[in-house]
C-alpha cells in the first residue's frame, strides 16, 4: 500500500496536479488498487478530516484578515511603522518588516501578510529608489512571519492534528516572531547601507502619536484575541469569531472605509481562501490515515531512534527534512502529514510538543521563501512586476538569518517556551 501511495503522489506532482488533489488521488488509488478496503472510506475520512471544532477558527480568521485588509488597516499599520523606524538607513525596508509583524497579529497567514502589506510597502520602496528585487525580498521575508506571530493558522492546524494546546502555541510564537523580525530589520539595515539608499527624515514625535492612534484599533485586535484565550473567556475558535466581528465593527463603524457593497467580495475571498485550506486538510486526512494504518509513523520513529539517542542530533535530522519539504509542499499539507510522523519521536526524546510545534511551523515558513513553492516570493514579485530570477540574490541573506534564528530557537528552547511556561498548565 505504501509504495502505491507514494508512487501515485509522485506522479501527480510530476504532472503538476495541485497538492490537495494529489493527496486525494494518491489515497483513492491506494484504496482501489492496493487494498481491500471500500472506497466509501475515502468519503468518510474527507468528512471527518474537516469536521473539527478547532478548525472552525480558520474561516473566521480568514474573514477577519480580509475585513481588516479591506478596511484600510494595512495602510495605517504601514504609516505607524514608517513614523517609528522610517528615518533609519534603509528605513522603508525596516518599515515593511515592522508593518508585516503588526499585520501578522491580524491575518495568521503568510500569503495574506505579504499581499496586504506588500501592496503598500513595495511601491513605496521602489519610488524611493530601492531596487525592485530588494524591495520584493524584504517584503517576502517579512510576510513569512505571518505564520509565526499569533494568531497563526498553521499553529491551529498543528494543535488540532497533534492534540497540542493552541493557546500555548500562540504564546510560544511571540518571542521567535519578534526575534526573527528584529534580525530581518538588521539585515535590511546593512544591505541598505551597503547599497547607499537615502535615509528618510524623522517625522517627529507628533507623527508617531498621530499614526499610533490611527492604527490603535488594529493593534488592539491581537491583544483582545490572546487576552480572551488566556483569560479563559473564549476558546481559540471563539476568538476567531470575535476577531471577525471586531474587524467588521472597526471597518464599518470606526474607520468607515468598508461599505455594504464590499461585503460580497470580502466574503467570496475569505470563502475561497478557506475552501483551499479545508480541502487540503480533508484530503490530507485520508493520506495520513493510510500512513498510520501502514505504521509509517512508527517505522520512521523506530528508524530515527536507531540512528541516534541525542535530542540535538534528532532535531538536526528533522530540521533538514522540514527545510527540504517546505520548498515544495504547502505548509498546511506538510503539517497534517508530518506531525503524526514526528510527534511520537520527539516525545520519546522528552522534547516539549509546544516547542516542537513552533519550530516546525517556523521551518516550514522558511519554505515560503524558496522555489519552487515560494508563495511569498511569487506574491512579492507580482507586486513589484519582476521575474523570480531578479529576487533570488536579494533573498539569500534573509534566508541565511532566518535559518540561523531557527537553529537558535531549536537549541535554546527557552526562547520559545519562556512565555508558555509562565502561564503554567
Amino acid at each position: 500500500m505504501t509504495a502505491v501511495l507514494f508512487v501515485s503522489l509522485l506522479i501527480c506532482f510530476v504532472l503538476g496536479v495541485p497538492i490537495a488533489f494529489s493527496l486525494g488521488v494518491a489515497s483513492v488509488a491506494t484504496l482501489q488498487f492496493a487494498s481491500s478496503l471500500p472506497l466509501t472510506l475515502a468519503a468518510q475520512r474527507l468528512f471527518t478530516g474537516a469536521d473539527s471544532f478547532p478548525l472552525m477558527a480558520i474561516p473566521f480568521f480568514m474573514l477577519a484578515g480580509e475585513l481588516m485588509e479591506s478596511g484600510g488597516i494595512s495602510r495605517r499599520l504601514f504609516d505607524f511603522a514608517h513614523a517609528l523606524v522610517g528615518f533609519v538607513c534603509g528605513g522603508l525596508a525596516m518599515v515593511a518588516v515592522v508593518a508585516a509583524m503588526f499585520f501578522a497579529g491580524i491575518s495568521g497567514a503568510a500569503a495574506a501578510d505579504t499581499a496586504a502589506v506588500g501592496a503598500v510597502s513595495i511601491p513605496a520602496m521602489i519610488r524611493k529608489g530601492y531596487h525592485k528585487g530588494f524591495a520584493a525580498a524584504v517584503q517576502s521575508a517579512g510576510g513569512s512571519i505571518g505564520v509565526i506571530i499569533p494568531p497563526s493558522i498553521p499553529m491551529i492546524i498543528f494543535g488540532v492534528v497533534g492534540g497540542v494546546s493552541i493557546g500555548k502555541m500562540f504564546l510560544g510564537g511571540f518571542i521567535p516572531g519578534a526575534l526573527i523580525g528584529g534580525s530581518l530589520m538588521a539585515v535590511s539595515y546593512f544591505l541598505a547601507k551597503r547599497a547607499g539608499y537615502e535615509r528618510e527624515k524623522f517625522l517627529g514625535v507628533k507623527a508617531i502619536g498621530r499614526t499610533f492612534f490611527g492604527a490603535f484599533w488594529a493593534l488592539l485586535m491581537p491583544l483582545i484575541i490572546l487576552g480572551g484565550i488566556l483569560g479563559g473567556i473564549f476558546t481559540p475558535t471563539e476568538a476567531a469569531v470575535v476577531a471577525a466581528v471586531y474587524g467588521a465593527i472597526i471597518g464599518f463603524g470606526v474607520y468607515r472605509e468598508l461599505k455594504i457593497r464590499d461585503l460580497p467580495k470580502i466574503l467570496a475571498k475569505a470563502a475561497i481562501s478557506t475552501s483551499t485550506v479545508m480541502l487540503l486538510i480533508a484530503t490530507a486526512n485520508i493520506f495520513g490515515w493510510i500512513l498510520t494504518a501502514e505504521r509509517v509513523p512508527q517505522n520512521v520513529a523506530a528508524y530515527l531512534v536507531s540512528l541516534t539517542t541525542s535530542p540535538a542530533v534528532l532535531y538536526a535530522l528533522i530540521l533538514v527534512w522540514l527545510l527540504v519539504v517546505g520548498t515544495f509542499m504547502e505548509t498546511s499539507a506538510s503539517l497534517i502529514i508530518l506531525t503524526p510522523v514526528f510527534l511520537p519521536v520527539i516525545q520519546q526524546f522528552g522534547i516539549d510538543p509546544v516547542h516542537f510545534g513552533v519550530i516546525m511551523v517556523t521551518a516550514l515558513a522558511i519554505g515560503m521563501l524558496t522555489p519552487p513553492l515560494g508563495i511569498c516570493l511569487f506574491i512579492s514579485c507580482n507586486i513589484a512586476q519582476i521575474q523570480l530570477s531578479e529576487i533570488i540574490r536579494y533573498i539569500l541573506p534573509f534566508l541565511a538569518v532566518m535559518i540561523a534564528m531557527l537553529l537558535l530557537m531549536t537549541y535554546v528552547p527557552d526562547i520559545v517556551m519562556f512565555i508558555p511556561n509562565l502561564m503554567g498548565d
